[in-house]
This record gives structure tokens, sequence and C-alpha cells, in this order.
């Protein structure tokens, strides 16, 4: 344990917090969440009204916010989110990286320059946000940074290459820069890798499988997620994992990589093949719709009426638990 581990936390009504992505899903709530401490929050997103929206609600529950209208693939326009954040909260404490977008279709039918934007939001636009805020933390000798990677950063997805890429890469990024700030003990670098999350993330996602997108059940509640993000604020530590299924799933890869990916493929295959048919659109890749700013995606609610797809889930799960099986026997 470092000497800085037996100070007592900062509380969270004296922290200064930038949130990218704060306009829907996990970021929304983890912004809304932070707010009924009394946190100073710093809001990142590319939707002005909607980033107005939110400082007037998270100043009604009891913060102090501000937003800034930020695109993460500009290093500039991020350089620029944590000097504000600095000026208006007299320091940069914690900075969540939660921006992303994602994009589903056979590899070679989705526009190569819609990988790129992926892997320019997903990767790149962290990448910018952690030079942004280490600059500071360096300067403090303090901060903490947030990342929300998936289970995705693990498991590979057919039909989701670049997203898979960028997620990969993201967990390669926080271990590269956590060895280098070994010697920094007041410098924390915090991943967490959920399951499918009850977020509106489907909606503004790239679609070229001409099939509607749901998340794979049992999905994780977006309010747990921003709890673990609140909790890490406070209490730093490497990684968190969430989600039964995101447990299985690493567990599957770690057991039998081969085997893994053959249930992912049948699994998505079957899905594609029995989901609702679905226009074509590239989602808010390029520029944000103005719709779905919710919190949730309201899948959670829902049950699975599709039995092939809760069939396809419970072979999966089946599969990777008769793998753990067999590694425990040799």
């Amino acid at each position: 344990m470092t000497a800085s581990q037996y100070l007592p936390a900062t509380p969270l009504n004296k922290k200064t917090i930038v949130i990218t992505g704060a306009t829907s899903g996990i970021g929304r709530a983890t912004a809304l969440e932070f707010a009924r401490y009394g946190s100073k929050l710093v809001l990142a997103a590319r939707q002005k009204d909607i980033l107005d929206e939110m400082v007037d609600l998270c100043d009604r529950l009891g913060g102090k916010a501000i937003a800034v209208v930020t695109d993460v693939t500009d290093p500039e326009a991020m350089a620029k989110l944590a000097k504000d954040a600095c000026i208006f909260g007299g320091s940069l404490d914690v900075w969540v990286n939660v921006a992303g977008i994602g994009a589903l279709g056979e590899f070679t039918t989705v526009p190569i320059e819609v990988h790129n934007q992926v892997i320019k939001t997903n990767l790149l636009g962290y990448v910018n946000g952690a030079h942004a805020a280490m600059t500071h933390f360096k300067k403090q000798k303090r901060g903490i940074l947030i990342n929300l990677n998936s289970v995705g950063g693990y498991v590979a997805f057919p039909y989701s290459v670049s997203y898979t890429a960028s997620k990969f890469g993201l967990r390669g990024y926080s271990e590269a820069l956590r060895a280098e700030l070994y010697d920094c003990p007041g410098i924390h670098i915090c991943d967490v890798f959920p399951g499918f999350v009850d977020t509106p993330g489907p909606s503004h996602a790239a679609n070229y499988t001409g099939k509607l997108l749901k998340p794979a059940p049992p999905v994780v509640p977006t309010y747990k997620v921003a709890h673990t993000v609140v909790a890490l604020a406070q209490h730093p530590k490497k990684s968190v994992t969430l989600g039964s299924a995101a447990y299985l799933a690493r567990l599957g890869q770690l057991i039998s990589p081969t085997l893994t990916r053959w249930a992912t493929t049948k699994f998505m295959q079957l899905y594609l093949k029995n989901a609702e048919p679905a226009a074509v659109t590239n989602g808010s890749i390029f520029e944000p719709t103005g719709e779905h700013n919710q919190i949730s995606g309201g899948y959670s609610s829902k049950k699975v009426t599709n039995k092939k797809m809760a069939k396809a889930a419970g072979v999966a799960g089946i599969i990777i638990g008769a793998l753990y099986v067999v590694k425990k026997l040799k």
C-alpha cells in the first residue's frame, strides 16, 4: 500500500470531474450520480442543447456543472476541455472517458470510413482524453482516469471488427500507461469492463446488418455502471468487471479462445438470422442524431421474446461452463 492510499479520500463535493459522452447512456447516468454528491462537473459531448439540459439537471440535483461542446476525436478540443475544467474547478481530479460508438455488419460491408471513425472515437478519443488529463495530473501529482471499456476488450465479437479492435486497443493503452506511471502513486488508471449495458447505444450505432439491434440478455443496468464509476472516483482500483455475461465471456476466453470464438460467432449468426429487419444507417457515427439521449435503452425491462436468441445465449453459457469443468479435471 502506498502512502497516498493511507490518506482519506477527498469528498466528492470537492472534486472537479470531467465526463465525456455526458448526454446519454452511461455518461448521462454517471453525471447525474456525481451531481447527487455535489461534485463540480464538466460535461462534454457534441450536442450543445442536450449538454445545457444536463447542466440544469445536475445543478438541480445539488451539483455544479458547466457544458463544453467537445468532439473527442479532436486533440486540441480535448486539451481545451481539460484547461476549462481547471479554470472552473480550480483543479482536475477525475477524468471519465465514456464517449463511444459502435458499428455492426460484415467487415467489408461496413464502409472503411465508418471503421476509421469507430477507432478514432473509441480508442484515439480515449488517448486524447488521457493526454489532456495527464498533463494536469502530473503537475498536481494526483488524479484518477477512468476508462469505460467493455467485455469486448477481452473477447472478440464478429460483425463488430472495428469496435472490438478499439476495445482491445483501449485495454493495451491503459496497461501501458499504468506501467509508465508506476512511480506516480497519486495517479490512478481505472478500467471498467461491463457486459451488455441497458443504454440507447444500439440506436446510436452504425448498422449495416439490415437487422434490428438489441443487446443480448442479461443486460447490466446503466445505474450500476454509474455507481461503479462514482465508487472508483473515491476508491480507485485497476479493473472492475460488471455482469454475469462478462465474467462468463472472460472465463471462456481464458480457457479456450477457439471455442469461445465459435460460440460468439454462432450466437451472432443465429441472432442476425432471426432478428427483425431494420434500415441501414450510420447512426450517430459522424454527426449526433439528436435522438435517444436518455439513460436507458429500455432493454432491462423487456422479456426475451426470441426463443432462439435465448437458446443461443444459453448454449454459449453451457459451453463455457463445460470448458471450465474440463479444464479443472485435467
